[in-house]
């Protein structure tokens, strides 16, 4: 962390667009606005815009502004965010999630810093505004799907960031909880059992994760001393699921399963990783579908809800099943007929284009 802080004081002396790449909760926008207080734009407007929690629909006004009458409710003209971070700094966060739409407009702004407000007939003023955008997907990825414009990706990584998970730096554990819960302003302590519990925890929320626990163990330890039993289930048990799963005698299917459905760890930020890294195998896989596929009745939409997915993951899914043979049929499992152990069977075939990257194991 103290080299990524050195990079991000190195970067905010350059006018350059920044990347920042890293998982859900790991202090993205934190990186951001270190940037821009660091940089000669600091007394300037830092507008930050979530890509994610606006629809594609309001997107482009939300960023470019509109005029009075371009669309039921414009009721007035409005000033869009680029405008509004004129001479500062626009933070576009969870970009990954932007449209193919969206991104060829963005592409053109950064290419020659014009806007154009929805519903305008011409091009208004230029405007000067330093761009950081951060993700917590897999451009390069997205990009050879077909979701990201390779040549967006190129003007927005000329800086690149990436912020490691929490688990990756347990050593700052400490030093953030002692952050954290300064800014409580309670004198709270820790029993040894409680601190190794939330030493080897996995933190699958990071950063994020870490404050809210703190703040929660803040306000319902009695006497001021937190023991294990004041921390969350998930935290309880040592080690956390997710550490064991390469202990190949045990039933992994059953550690991934509790890990998502019990622990809150995410699909995509944890056992995603771990396939392509040869951790888990394709039985594995298989057999954690078959779970789910159990519990959801025979339904793929369903079980997305269980693993902690949204719904417009549901083609991403489907194609990283396809694509790496690790789909489950779901007759069995709809007829109520489910067997115990039918992995020497064939994996069924999905009509679904299969994702451009397949490992092999």
């Amino acid at each position: 962390m103290t080299e990524l802080l050195a990079m991000a004081e190195r970067a905010a002396q350059s006018p350059a667009k920044v990347l920042i790449t890293g998982e859900s909760g790991v202090g993205k926008d934190v990186v951001a606005r270190f940037i821009h207080s660091h940089s000669s734009r600091r007394l300037a407007p830092f507008v930050a815009v979530n890509v994610a929690g606006v629809t594609e629909t309001l997107l482009e006004s939300e960023l470019f502004g509109h005029v009075k009458g371009s669309f039921t409710g414009a009721y007035r003209d409005k000033r869009g965010k680029l405008q509004l971070a004129h001479r500062g700094t626009l933070f576009l966060d969870e970009v990954g999630e932007m449209s193919l739409r969206m991104q060829a407009l963005l592409l053109r702004f950064l290419e020659n810093g014009e806007i154009q407000a929805v519903g305008d007939d011409q091009s208004q003023a230029r405007v000067d505004v330093r761009v950081v955008a951060a993700t917590n997907r897999n451009l390069n990825e997205l990009v050879a799907a077909g979701q990201f414009r390779e040549d967006l990706l190129y003007r927005l990584r000329v800086i690149h960031l990436h912020v490691p998970p929490l688990r990756e730096r347990a050593e700052d554990v400490d030093a953030l909880m002692k952050h954290f819960l300064a800014l409580s302003g309670r004198d709270v302590s820790f029993s040894d059992e409680a601190l190794r519990a939330l030493r080897n925890h996995r933190w699958p929320g990071n950063v994020r994760e870490l404050r809210n626990v703190v703040e929660q163990l803040v306000w319902l330890s009695a006497g001021g001393v937190v023991g294990v039993e004041h921390l969350p289930v998930s935290m309880r048990s040592e080690p956390g699921l997710l550490t064991t799963v390469k202990d190949r005698r045990r039933k992994i299917a059953d550690l991934l399963y509790d890990a998502l459905v019990k622990q809150g760890a995410s699909f995509w930020e944890h056992v995603y990783p771990m396939f392509l890294a040869r951790d888990i195998t394709r039985h594995d896989l298989r057999q954690l579908v078959r779970r789910g596929l159990r519990e959801s009745r025979g339904r793929y939409k369903s079980m997305l809800t269980l693993f902690g997915m949204s719904s417009r993951d549901y083609r991403r899914f489907m194609n990283f099943l396809a694509a790496h043979e690790c789909g489950v049929a779901v007759r069995e499992f709809r007829d109520g007929a489910a067997a115990a152990d039918v992995s020497s069977q064939a994996p069924p075939t999905y009509a679904v284009p299969a994702e451009p990257t397949a490992v092999a194991h």
